[in-house]
């Protein structure tokens, strides 16, 4: 089974999210043994960004900012979508918390809807995210 960079990788509307994740570096932690759980953003998630907001993340000085803001997209450990509770808090590998919020089927982490979720890998799981969670 692929690990998590591999399954992201591969998923077409997560290109946005890889691309960051490479030039942030982060891909060396997710491709370790984990496991992780990645709340990753869609494309159309960073599309919602202020202009600008994302060509400025990407810029080589920023590496550390912008691995700042994808560490708030990933937990230690593997949580699936059905075991994600209301009120729940998560830490985020910045050591931010994380809120869950439940409603009729419908998961928000920090206001971010998950759309897709439970993608398997070898090394944790993903959900994928309808807003990046950064001020913007």
């Amino acid at each position: 089974m692929s690990n998590i960079t591999q399954v992201i990788s591969a998923n077409k509307s997560m290109t946005t999210w890889t691309k960051g994740v490479t030039a942030s570096g982060l891909d060396s932690v997710l491709n370790g043994v984990g496991p992780y759980t990645v709340f990753a953003p869609s494309d159309r998630a960073f599309e919602k960004l202020d202009k600008g907001v994302l060509d400025n993340l990407m810029k080589p000085e920023n590496k550390a900012k912008l691995l700042d803001v994808l560490n708030h997209h990933v937990i230690s450990g593997k949580v699936n979508f059905k075991d994600l509770k209301d009120g729940e808090k998560l830490k985020a590998l910045n050591g931010k918390e994380l809120h869950v919020h439940v409603n009729n089927g419908h998961v928000k982490i920090e206001g971010s809807e998950i759309q897709e979720h439970d993608l398997a890998s070898s090394n944790g799981v993903i959900h994928s995210l309808d807003t990046v969670m950064v001020k913007n």
